[in-house]
């Protein structure tokens, strides 16, 4: 979500705690956002490379249930879906950066209200993604039945693709009222500004925290104790083999996403809520009592977009191997012709040359 002044430290509805950033700020902040911009779009590219690739292994895959391919490539839909999300809110981290290390807005006021209304709809959609996840693990492990019927890839396409109504609906205040005004009648203090009044941002603040943070939180944490309880119950009744092993590390993964979202935007929302019920704060949404606070919460939410590729690391054994394979099939590369005619000891493949067939690219990994 996107700042409502772009030349301080900002807040999830656009709220800005610190218009003047000191020089070390000023410094350091670009240095991480250039940090996080890169490992963001790197990781979240190959999650999308190894979730594709994983849809397409599974058509040939041997001896797994059809349950388990049918909502296992529909929660694969869903997490591509939160992978896209935080890339296109990474798309817009530059604007901030270079408007943070300027010390004004220099990108006019098209761009302003662009940049507000992508950021307000990309971390909407992501938490929204996050909550329909939920939901999906509680019908897969509680529900299987329902599930097969509902969580085909084709259903959980579109239902990725709705989600983004809402969000889009909940951005559009971003998209009208935002401007481009001078703080201190100098062309430095050119800002970008989201609402003319304390009351608006007061009432947008309140439904943004109510509709994309505190309601898909509550969705969540019910559906995963639910799931939680099921578990407990059926290990306590002996039924314990009957449920998938793997769907069980799924939820386990499932649910620290969630925790990874909360922790990192729970910061950036207590600013919001404290900004919006600070009269001092005026229209502009400043108030440098929040300043070393609001630098963290910046951090923390801009971090929330590369959390997800590192839990998968962590936590999925699978998809480390499909990590080692991909990362394999980029740089293990060798010409065709000599690499085939390699022996079984021989798969190293010294003759890296790019680029190269993917089954040579994948023999270097055995």
């Amino acid at each position: 979500m996107l700042p409502r002044n772009s030349t301080g430290s900002e807040d999830p509805v656009g709220n800005s705690s610190d218009v003047n950033l000191g020089d070390v700020e000023r410094v350091l902040v670009p240095i991480l956002d250039v940090l996080i911009l890169v490992s963001g779009v790197f990781g979240h590219t190959m999650v999308m490379l190894i979730l594709c690739g994983r849809r397409r292994r599974r058509l040939g895959h041997i001896g797994q249930s059809p349950q388990s391919f049918i909502t296992g490539t529909g929660t694969n839909v869903l997490l591509l879906a939160l992978s896209a999300a935080d890339l296109l809110l990474l798309s817009i981290l530059p604007f901030h950066t270079v408007a943070i290390a300027m010390q004004h807005w220099p990108f006019g006021n098209f761009m302003c209200r662009l940049v507000g209304f992508m950021g307000s709809a990309c971390s909407s959609a992501s938490v929204f993604t996050l909550a329909t996840l939920a939901v999906s693990r509680y019908l897969t492990v509680v529900q299987p039945a329902t599930a097969y019927g509902l969580l085909s890839p084709r259903r959980m396409s579109m239902v990725a693709a709705l989600l983004w109504v809402p969000a889009c609906c909940l951005a559009v205040p971003q998209l009208v009222f935002r401007f481009v005004g001078a703080q201190h009648q100098t062309l430095d203090g050119l800002a970008c500004f989201a609402f003319l009044s304390h009351r608006d941002q007061l009432i947008y603040g309140l439904c943004h925290f109510l509709v994309a943070f505190l309601l898909p939180l509550v969705t969540i944490a019910v559906a995963y104790i639910r799931i939680y309880i099921f578990l407990w119950m059926s290990r306590n009744a002996g039924k314990v083999p009957q449920i998938e092993r793997y769907q069980s590390k799924v939820t386990q993964t499932s649910a620290m996403l969630v925790l990874a979202f909360t922790l990192c935007w729970l910061p950036s929302y207590s600013l919001t809520l404290a900004l919006v019920a600070d009269k001092s704060s005026g229209a502009t949404g400043a108030s440098p009592r929040y300043g070393a606070f609001s630098v963290f919460a910046r951090l923390m939410a801009n971090s929330s977009t590369v959390m997800n590729p590192i839990l998968y690391v962590l936590m999925s054994q699978k998809f480390r191997q499909d990590l080692m394979r991909r990362m394999g099939a980029v740089y293990l590369t060798c010409r065709s012709s000599r690499c085939s005619s390699q022996t079984q000891t021989q798969r190293t493949c010294p003759c890296c040359c790019w680029p190269a067939p993917f089954p040579c690219s994948l023999q270097s990994l055995g």
